[in-house]
């Protein structure tokens, strides 16, 4: 034992003799001038080194320098900056006077992807034939390094005269496993607007055609997001997919992205597909996404509650951040004018303001600022929407939208876009309406257009329209009772009319209704900001009367004059049953009399009768 304790102290005596002495004899700053010529020889770029390399022995053998940068040809900032630089290097090249890298750890490093840190071509610099290729030496110096380390770094990326993005707390590892196959490492954090987004990814890459082509697949993909504007919890997921990133090659070949086999979990929403981009000036997007379930509200924090259910729309406050404001469909023109995309979007479930749409299925494209909805199908409620329309930047109104709808219940449409629940049943409507602009307040405030409608089975909280006529003419007339049913609500069996939106102001024409006790004609007139209404109904009571006879056959066939008005959470009415019903009598007993007078007019009594009736 005593032996191999011996032989153990002697090695390490003697390694670390002959490290002590390779240091000695080896400079590194006789490397600064030859890396310094290799990176302007085989890239164009300028590295600096700051202060003197040394030598750091322990745990790894490796080269230390203060700060560095790296700036591209003709451009006004580093695209690349550290705090400190350390090359981990193999110990026996040395003694060649070699110099091979195992790797490269930047701390503290500043990564600018922005106009100043671009190259900028001279105008005199010569220009390489059409169709050549990168030199096979460049490419090999570029991978020549096993592993690239990034500790504590800082990602600044802005595109064009856009708002700069920083990326922070940037950790990463890059390393050559195979030839020009890479292994990636990245966490990383960005904060934006009091928001927070962590990050974490695992990737593949592979770089054998390298910069032409890139091929990546990020097999692990977790983030958590949090901050203003977000849900209590905040959204957190994990996803993966494969890409690849294709290089232009003349105007023939456009730069290019293709994203497959894409997976996504967001909180209580899983989505998967497929996505292209064709970058330029112009980006062409294609994207086709699925969906087994999407929440919404769980994502946008939107799910109505008790107190907003009976809010007015302007009393509703949507969850935003405090540095933004909320844009609604139609805004941002410069944006939408500025790519065009087409959209194929299936989702099993969806959940948007406490409406659960199965089946869902959208198809839109757009072609630089002119948005077409080709279709959007969806079952709601027990039962379907459909709709079209179309979105031009450059006209006005700029939304135009066909909905068709069949036989979806009323009641969750009132609670989602917060209306007093007062009606139920199931809305069948057809009709064309424009707007500016797709928000809740611009719905209630800006948007016009017109509809034929119906809604079967309605039933009208807090009137009923049946008891409130007869009861009215019960008390004036002893000669009649009406059916005792002290129900709170009115039931339609089935309601029509046309529907017209102006600016908020809402008029519904042509209604007509019937049940089994009473039927109505009528008009209504609806203020959706103010949440005012004014509606006029010709009512027929038509069963439900006991008594003589007479007088109930003249109840059945006469309308009654009905308007109920004021707010829709506290609504009155006005009814004058006994001016009209001493009318309807006086001109029923007046027929009558009119009658037995033709009948008998040889008798002196009915002249007599005739000339009096004459004059009233």
């Amino acid at each position: 034992m005593k032996r191999v304790l011996t032989t153990l102290a002697i090695l390490l005596v003697v390694l670390a003799v002959g490290m002590t002495a390779l240091v000695m004899l080896v400079n590194p700053n006789d490397f600064r001038a030859y890396m310094v010529s290799q990176v302007d020889a085989r890239s164009g770029y300028r590295l600096q080194l700051e202060g003197d390399l040394r030598w750091h022995v322990w745990p790894q053998l490796s080269i230390l320098s203060g700060g560095m940068s790296l700036t591209a040809p003709g451009a006004a900032a580093p695209i690349v900056s550290a705090e400190n630089m350390r090359l981990d290097v193999k110990l026996w090249p040395l003694l060649s006077h070699r110099l091979e890298v195992k790797q490269v750890m930047l701390k503290g490093a500043v990564v600018r992807l922005t106009p100043e840190s671009e190259a900028h071509r001279s105008s005199t610099a010569p220009i390489a034939p059409a169709g050549s290729s990168t030199p096979e030496e460049t490419r090999n110096w570029r991978l020549a390094v096993n592993q690239l380390k990034i500790v504590d770094s800082l990602l600044i990326l802005q595109r064009g005269d856009d708002e700069q993005l920083n990326v922070r707390d940037i950790n990463l590892t890059l390393e050559e496993r195979r030839d020009r196959q890479l292994a990636l490492e990245l966490t990383s954090r960005i904060n934006r607007d009091q928001r927070d987004l962590a990050v974490s990814l695992q990737a593949n890459l592979d770089m054998q055609h390298y910069p032409q082509q890139i091929d990546a697949s990020i097999e692990q993909f977790q983030y958590q997001l949090q901050g203003a504007g977000i849900p209590a919890g905040g959204i957190s997921g994990s996803g993966s997919l494969q890409a690849s990133y294709q290089q232009a090659a003349g105007v023939t070949q456009p730069e290019k992205v293709t994203v497959s086999q894409f997976t996504l979990a967001m909180s209580d929403s899983q989505l998967s597909g497929n996505a292209t981009a064709t970058l330029g000036d112009h980006p062409e997007y294609t994207l086709d996404i699925n969906a087994a379930r999407l929440n919404l509200d769980a994502l946008l924090g939107s799910t109505p509650t008790p107190q907003t259910q009976n809010a007015t729309p302007t009393a509703i406050k949507t969850v935003t951040p405090v540095v933004s404001t909320e844009r609604g469909l139609g805004e941002g023109d410069a944006l939408w004018q500025s790519f065009s995309a087409q959209l194929a979007l299936q989702v099993d479930t969806l959940i948007y303001r406490g409406l659960t749409f199965s089946k869902l299925n959208l198809n839109a494209v757009n072609q630089a600022g002119v948005l077409t909805l080709s279709s959007l199908q969806s079952e709601l409620n027990g039962g379907h929407i459909a709709l079209t329309g179309k979105m031009d930047a450059k006209t006005t109104p700029k939304i135009t939208l066909q909905p068709t709808i069949e036989g979806v219940s009323v009641e969750p449409l009132t609670v989602a876009f917060a209306l007093p629940q007062t009606v139920s049943g199931k809305l069948s409507l057809k009709g064309q309406f424009s707007g500016d602009t797709f928000s809740l307040d611009a719905l209630m405030r800006q948007w016009r257009g017109n509809a034929a409608l119906s809604v079967d089975n309605l039933r009208f909280q807090g009137v009923n329209i049946q008891q409130m006529i007869q009861l009215a003419v019960v008390r004036n007339n002893s000669n009649v009772q009406a059916l005792e049913r002290y129900d709170r609500y009115t039931d339609i069996t089935r309601l029509t009319g046309n529907a017209d939106l102006n600016a908020g102001k809402l008029r519904i024409s042509d209604i007509t209704g019937q049940s089994a006790l009473l039927s109505l004609t009528g008009t209504s007139q609806f203020d959706l900001p103010a949440q005012q209404c004014d509606m006029n109904f010709n009512v027929r009571i038509t069963d439900g009367w006991r008594g003589n006879e007479q007088l109930v056959d003249i109840l059945k066939s006469t309308s009654v004059p009905l308007r109920i008005y004021c707010p829709i959470n506290n609504l009155s009415y006005q009814l004058q049953v006994d001016q009209l019903l001493r009318k309807r009598l006086q001109d029923e007993m007046k027929k009558r009399l009119n009658e037995w007078a033709d009948k008998n007019q040889q008798s002196q009594t009915s002249k007599g009768l005739k000339q009096l009736l004459d004059k009233l």
